[in-house]
């Protein structure tokens, strides 16, 4: 071969292997998952929120994976969920065959210096959410209140139930940062105790999910019993487009950067990730494959079956939501941490 021919021979050589190129990178993912299985880690016990939405992930994800890997769920159980986002943060493979269900108080967990707490949020790669979280605050009709702005002006009596609940936590910060008046009595059970006491006069409102609401308290609604005057995240659901969020009652724009990271565990809500470090076209393929399978019929019908709520979101959503929390200012963030301890 001559020396002029030998570098068109050349060209012409890179030429072939390109046009084979891109269908085999296509292919690789699927070849990867081929017979391999992935381990979906809750963080919490069997049968709870986290565990139900987490199983349910892991019967219908692999079909929509390509290669149909496997799917286990396990539950790894410790620290309310920290041990499990522990875990997935800096042991688990970082490959693609681990996904995890952790807190949807991760990020405040993280930011507001939880003990135990050794993970980045961020740094997660957030593949989508099945449903949010969504938390309201109930107002009993005999306290006449029909908005948000009588609580600014008068006291109303709700139940918490131990010092770091949301029940306990939420209103505190919201005084602390809107300007609300709760009086915030403490040691109820948990939500169905407080409500009850609600319903009995010992209290004027309590916290508790709008599904809950939904399915088991029509007649709050339908009766007018009760009023929802706050949802306790950042964005208003598309049931309540009335009711205002704990964010947007923020008085500054620091009041609501600090208001956020409360308000991020209802958008977090039941939400599916991968460690940080897997490749990227691999957590493209996961995060497409999840919102496949949120239009899977078989899916949608153990949703209607088991009247779960279902307001999902995309994982590059999720990700752009924990990376804007995450960027709150430290002295916003000292705020925060402070605002429900002194009260």
């Amino acid at each position: 071969m001559s020396a002029i021919t030998r570098p068109i021979a050349a060209l012409l050589g890179l030429a072939f292997f390109g046009s084979f190129a891109a269908p085999c990178a296509a292919q690789s993912v699927a070849d990867f998952y081929r017979g391999r299985t992935i381990n979906l880690y809750i963080g919490f016990p069997s049968g709870g929120g986290y565990d139900i939405y987490g199983r349910l992930a892991a019967r219908h994800l692999g079909k929509y994976i390509p290669g149909s890997p496997n799917i286990v769920a396990q539950n790894m159980i410790g620290a309310g969920g920290l041990k499990a986002a522990n875990f997935l943060f800096s042991v688990a493979p970082k490959d693609g065959t681990a996904l995890g269900v952790i807190p949807d108080t991760s990020i405040a967990e993280e930011l507001l210096g939880t003990q135990g707490v050794a993970y980045v949020s961020k740094d997660f790669n957030w593949i989508g959410r099945v449903s949010a979280s969504v938390n309201i605050e109930a107002i009993w009709h005999t306290a006449g209140v029909a908005s948000i702005d009588e609580i600014r002006s008068r006291e109303i009596v709700v139940g918490g139930s131990g010092p770091t609940a949301a029940a306990t936590v939420y209103p505190r910060v919201l005084n602390a940062f809107a300007g609300t008046k709760f009086k915030v009595i403490t040691g109820y059970g948990g939500a169905p105790e407080s409500c009850l006491a609600m319903e009995k006069g010992e209290l004027q409102g309590c916290l508790t999910a709008w599904s809950t609401v939904k399915a088991a308290k029509p007649e709050w609604l339908d009766k007018k019993l009760a009023t929802v005057v706050i949802q306790w995240g950042s964005k208003r659901h598309p049931e309540l487009p009335d009711t205002p969020t704990m964010v947007e009652l923020g008085r500054t724009e620091e009041d609501r950067q600090a208001l956020s990271l409360y308000a991020s565990a209802t958008d977090i809500g039941k939400a599916v990730l991968a460690p940080p470090g897997v490749p990227a076209e691999r957590v493209q393929v996961l995060r497409d494959a999840f919102m496949a399978m949120l239009k899977d019929p078989e899916l949608l019908a153990e949703v209607k079956q088991a009247r779960l709520d279902f307001d999902p979101q995309s994982g590059a959503e999720l990700q752009a939501f924990v990376t804007s929390v995450s960027s709150v200012p430290k002295e916003v963030v000292e705020r925060a941490r402070h605002a429900h301890e002194v009260q």
